[in-house]
């Protein structure tokens, strides 16, 4: 599977609210930064399930790619996420494919950062 095809499963599991489909397309270390931050959000896939039975929670939660690029590993997502807060969340996504999973992502948001819900 490319980066491209492997991000974007994680894109379409993420709209189904499909949890295993979602954990499958990340790496057992993952990491994932909230920019500016240099201290991870999210560290190991415990903490990545979490985080996202919570998200997965939300009543019409979506997420639309407003533009792609691809850099060999590296894909790039500018992403419009609606079902979070009032107004839809825009965010520029950059995951690192290793290995045929995700390892890193970098989020970086307009002005503030994304909500991170609390884990259940």
């Amino acid at each position: 599977m490319t980066p491209t095809e492997l991000v974007q499963r994680q894109l379409e599991a993420y709209n189904a609210r499909d949890l295993e489909g979602f954990a499958e397309t990340y790496a057992d270390d993952i990491r994932i930064f909230r920019m500016p931050s240099t201290e991870p959000a999210i560290v190991g896939m415990e903490k990545l399930r979490d985080v996202y039975r919570a998200r997965f929670t939300s009543q019409g939660l979506h997420a639309e790619i407003v533009n792609r690029i691809v850099i060999g590993n590296k894909v790039i997502d500018h992403e419009r996420v609606v079902g979070i807060e009032k107004n839809p969340v825009e965010a520029v996504a950059v995951y690192e494919v290793v290995d045929g999973l995700i390892k890193t992502v970098w989020f970086f948001y307009p002005e503030k950062p994304f909500p991170v819900p609390k884990a259940q």
